[in-house]
């Protein structure tokens, strides 16, 4: 998702008239698009602030992404950093910089985070991008999450979800299906729990025909587009794209997108599906409402519908309260799934969130002792 927004920002700048250039001693303006997922990516922001403002003393530094509204960082950075802003407000930061031409107008805090209640996703999400790739290319259908899960700061730095109309991810697909495209990944917090409530949208397709029907139809009624009636009309409507997409959430992987996947060629057969924890307790304690043998249940369901099925997953390791048991239920899960890649995060306590209380007493060793079996354990099964 930040490497899509990155693109639209690249495409906006360049829209004002900016130059992108590589070497920083010549740039005017430098604009960090921050995770906050963990705490190492917040660290390397902390790192490259702090050199760049050590070499260029007089660049402008704006800092947008999940970290922009954090009153830690901006109390941390007041003194390197010119901007802290919304990436929902990005349209914005032209104006910003006109006030920054007088220094003396600005001061810390509310006045240097634009943030507005009002801001539109939307707006943004409709700059089209500066695709970094000439075949495949991500687009993003929806943003934020209301799943509130205790160790995540996605609802807080993305706000709660919000959908796309179906109008413009039609649109821009198919653009990109003009440029010659292969390839596109839909992109969303909680991409399965998409829905465009207040659509005029009727969504057909063309059967049997290798043309594309791109052309999206219009009536006048009120339609509830979820995400599997999206996908299906998207991958029918553009045969020759290969689509996939990320990220579900297992309480929201339907059957009826299992049967989407299956019965449509053209979406990738791989299922990003993130357990974090084997372990009830501790899923629990995240805030994740499955179980494992729920979890389990999805994956052999998905097996029987989705022929030549794969899947990948993320997983938290360490997260406050798992002892050696509640890890051994990972990877009992990991005997019973043969994922083809697993993203493995030893967790790192994140502010705002609810498990920041829970302290981080799990020795960083430890986790990476438990990663590193982990790890070892896919590409045991792999080969």
């Amino acid at each position: 998702m930040n490497e899509s927004d990155s693109e639209r920002i690249a495409s906006f700048f360049d829209s004002q008239g900016f130059q992108e250039t590589q070497e920083i001693k010549k740039a005017d303006l430098v604009i960090f698009n921050t995770c906050g997922v963990r705490q190492t990516a917040e660290d390397r922001v902390y790192g490259q602030v702090h050199n760049i403002r050590k070499a260029s003393p007089n660049v402008k530094i704006i800092i947008t992404g999940c970290i922009a509204h954090r009153k830690d960082v901006q109390r941390r950075l007041k003194d390197k950093v010119d901007l802290f802003i919304s990436i929902k407000d990005i349209k914005k930061i032209p104006v910003e910089l006109s006030f920054l031409q007088d220094p003396a107008s600005l001061t810390f805090g509310e006045q240097k985070y634009n943030t507005q209640k009002n801001s539109d996703c939307n707006d943004y999400l409709n700059i089209t991008p500066k695709y970094a790739n000439k075949e495949s290319a991500f687009i993003p259908i929806m943003t934020g999450c209301n799943n509130f899960c205790s160790y995540c700061v996605v609802p807080y730095a993305r706000g709660r979800e919000y959908s796309r109309p179906v109008e413009e991810i039609f649109k821009e697909i198919k653009n990109l299906y003009k440029k010659g495209y292969k390839e596109i990944t839909l992109l969303g917090q909680n991409i399965n729990s998409y829905c465009y409530e207040n659509s005029n949208s009727k969504l057909t397709t063309r059967k049997n025909s290798k043309t594309p029907n791109y052309k999206l139809h219009i009536t006048n009624y009120n339609k509830k587009v979820t995400f599997p009636t999206l996908l299906n009309s998207i991958a029918k409507s553009f045969p020759n794209i290969k689509f996939h997409f990320l990220t579900s959430h297992p309480k929201d992987f339907s059957e009826k997108l299992m049967n989407v996947v299956a019965k449509n060629n053209n979406i990738s057969k791989e299922i990003h599906l993130p357990i974090q924890s084997g372990s009830d307790k501790i899923l629990k304690a995240m805030n994740r409402p499955y179980t494992q043998k729920h979890y389990l249940k999805l994956i052999k369901k998905a097996q029987e519908i989705i022929p030549r099925v794969t899947f990948t997953t993320d997983v938290i390791i360490g997260f406050p309260g798992e002892t050696e048991e509640d890890f051994q239920e990972t990877v009992k899960v990991f005997e019973k799934v043969n994922y083809t890649k697993a993203y493995l995060n030893k967790y790192s306590p994140r502010p705002e969130t609810v498990a920041e209380k829970l302290g981080d007493p799990i020795e960083w060793n430890e986790k990476k002792r438990r990663a590193k079996f982990l790890r070892q354990f896919v590409k045991n099964k792999k080969e």
